[in-house]
């Protein structure tokens, strides 16, 4: 086995128009998740309520992202775009 095929894809776990988990991160995406929780972390994402700013650094996650995006609500994959709008309208109907 290659070093290539070793390495672990990210992955990306959305609820509650937030983030729920995430694995595999790559450098530059946890550079990105750091600023999603700059001013602290939630103790579940149910109680997590990002405003316009943290929800555009989430929406930059995703765009970073080289991996599966699921949504765990409907327990599917979502793509970049899908996942963008649910972040940006989740609470907003």
């Amino acid at each position: 086995m290659t070093l290539a095929e070793a390495k672990q894809a990210e992955s990306l776990t959305l609820k509650w128009g937030t983030v729920k988990g995430w694995d595999g991160l790559s450098e530059k995406s946890q550079e990105i998740m750091k600023r999603f929780f700059a001013d602290g972390v939630s103790m579940s994402a149910m109680t997590d309520h990002p405003d316009a700013g943290r929800r555009e650094i989430l929406c930059e996650l995703i765009d970073q992202l080289d991996g599966e995006i699921w949504n765990d609500w409907e327990g599917g994959t979502m793509t970049k775009d899908e996942a963008k709008k649910y972040v940006r309208e989740y609470g907003s109907r």
